[in-house]
């Protein structure tokens, strides 16, 4: 093999191997454990208001005793992610969250918002929580259609900020008839299993 082919071949192996490691790191990110008395906050929309469920069957609601921390539940069903942006100052002042589960930006995709802007206000949201020493933990939200995949922006922020990262669950929970109440929104059962799924997360980032 002549010398620049070889260079050739050294490049692209370095480059597969970067883009490797990057999607390796994506949402494993690690958490300090949460104290018993630490304090959860659900930020997001109808799906962490429990839409579809009673709010004793919400997620939150559910995977406060799946892991044994008080969470809040702060979501307004309609709410677009400049709304949430707006809002969660005041929200996080009121609650003093040691950690923000943040699952927003489903009703941008609904409305077909302009992408760019919807992952810059989670950005903003992630960041502000930062600020105040907050931990944030990412929850995916996935595009409708016949087949559904999560919007890839949430890996894009996950990969960027080094958070842990659940981006299956809901794009599970909603291509199961017997698991949602309606298109967009899981039923009691629905809800458990991504409550579930983010203790799960929680546990493998040393939360708890």
């Amino acid at each position: 093999m002549n010398p620049p082919m070889k260079r050739l071949r050294h490049r692209l192996l370095v480059g597969a191997l970067v883009l490797l490691l990057a999607a390796c790191g994506g949402g494993s990110g690690k958490l300090p454990p949460l104290p018993p008395d630490a304090v959860v906050l659900a930020f997001g929309d109808s799906l962490t208001y429990g839409t579809g469920a009673t709010p004793e069957t919400s997620y939150p609601a559910q995977l406060s005793s799946m892991i044994g921390r008080k969470v809040i539940a702060s979501g307004v069903p309609g709410e677009v992610s400049a709304a949430g942006l707006a809002r969660l100052p005041a929200v996080l002042d009121e609650v003093q969250p040691k950690l923000l589960i943040l699952c927003h930006g489903g009703n941008d995709i609904l409305r077909r918002l302009d992408e760019r802007a919807t992952a810059g206000n989670l950005r903003a949201m992630i960041k502000l929580a930062k600020s105040r020493g907050i931990e944030v933990v990412l929850v995916g939200v996935p595009k409708p259609g016949l087949f559904l995949s999560t919007a890839s922006w949430y890996e894009d922020i996950a990969k960027e900020t080094g958070l842990p990262y659940e981006p299956k669950a809901l794009t599970t929970i909603l291509g199961d008839s017997e698991l949602k109440a309606d298109l967009t929104h899981p039923n009691a059962r629905g809800y458990a299993k991504l409550a579930e799924a983010i203790a799960q997360l929680l546990k493998k980032a040393g939360a708890v």
